[in-house]
């Protein structure tokens, strides 16, 4: 996946914080002043364990949730300070939230239809409902729908709308992993077309395979954002070959695997027992930069 490098920036964010206070807890602060961009056209996926800030951050750029300190551009509007400005921002953002348990006596049809009236620019309805997968449940009632079929639903109601900017929040949760392949599909057709998104997930696989950039939030801070090949230095890292030999299992790391295969090979008059090369795998690094939280 390339990055959009030469973009300019749907999403510009400088020293964002929230905190919140309680009684019982004290004050917490959630984002600890972080930093943001992301580019016009782009697929960013945002990272990170529970708790770590990424439904406050995206909450924020939606215009959902206040912040107390910094400074956030969507599209070129702030969206903690709308003003007269608010519809019209309004109508060009897609979200699709984590869940949603509304007009469950309506078909996915009558509602797909009835939310595209709310925007100057939607998308026609049928077809959006086929862009998910969903023409077969047209005129099903929306409380008889599986939990990857009213997914789909979300999804639909928020690309309706034709959106410049599509929020995406743990999307594929609860799916198969046909459905979540299906879906990739979707929203790299979403891409082609130009739709900017922002995406979390706590699926490594579905940030490798979409996003074209990544950033890691732990602790309220953004510790590193770059490509998936790179994050961490999982590009330079070293790989790590195993085999088999004289009945012990033996590994070393190396940064030239193909030169100490040839090596190891020289011990033997066949094929190396049970060899096995293995390099970092995007979780691999994850899990080792949020330190198993």
């Amino acid at each position: 996946m390339s990055a959009v490098t030469d973009s300019p920036l749907a999403i510009e964010v400088r020293g964002l914080v929230k905190r919140y206070s309680s009684k019982a807890a004290g004050e917490k602060i959630a984002v600890a002043g972080i930093d943001l961009d992301v580019r016009l056209g782009e697929i960013f996926a945002l990272l990170g364990p529970n708790g770590a800030g990424k439904t406050t951050t995206v909450e924020i750029l939606e215009g959902y949730r206040n912040r107390d300190g910094g400074s956030v551009k969507v599209l070129g509007s702030d969206p903690g300070n709308l003003g007269a400005g608010a519809a019209n921002w309004r109508d060009r953002i897609g979200i699709v939230l984590q869940s949603t348990k509304d007009a469950e006596d309506l078909s996915v049809a009558e509602v797909v239809h009835h939310f595209a009236n709310y925007y100057t620019n939607a998308k026609d309805a049928d077809q959006v409902i086929e862009a998910v997968g969903l023409t077969e449940k047209a005129s099903e009632r929306i409380e008889t729908l599986s939990g990857g079929q009213r997914r789909r639903l979300d999804v639909a109601l928020g690309i309706i709308g034709n959106p410049e900017i599509l929020f995406l929040d743990e999307p594929t949760t609860g799916f198969d992993p046909e459905a979540r392949r299906a879906f990739w599909e979707l929203i790299r057709n979403l891409r082609a077309q130009g739709t900017t998104i922002l995406l979390t997930t706590h699926y490594l696989d579905e940030a490798e395979a979409l996003a074209d950039r990544v950033g890691v939030i732990v602790d309220g801070k953004i510790i590193e954002v770059s490509t998936p090949s790179n994050l961490g230095g999982r590009n330079n890292a070293k790989a790590r070959i195993s085999w088999l030999e004289n009945g012990v299992r033996a590994e070393l790391l190396t940064d030239n695997p193909t030169k100490e295969i040839s090596v190891i090979a020289q011990r033997f008059t066949g094929e190396i027992p049970e060899l096995a090369v293995h390099r970092p795998t995007l979780e691999d690094i994850y899990l080792e930069m949020i330190g198993g939280k």
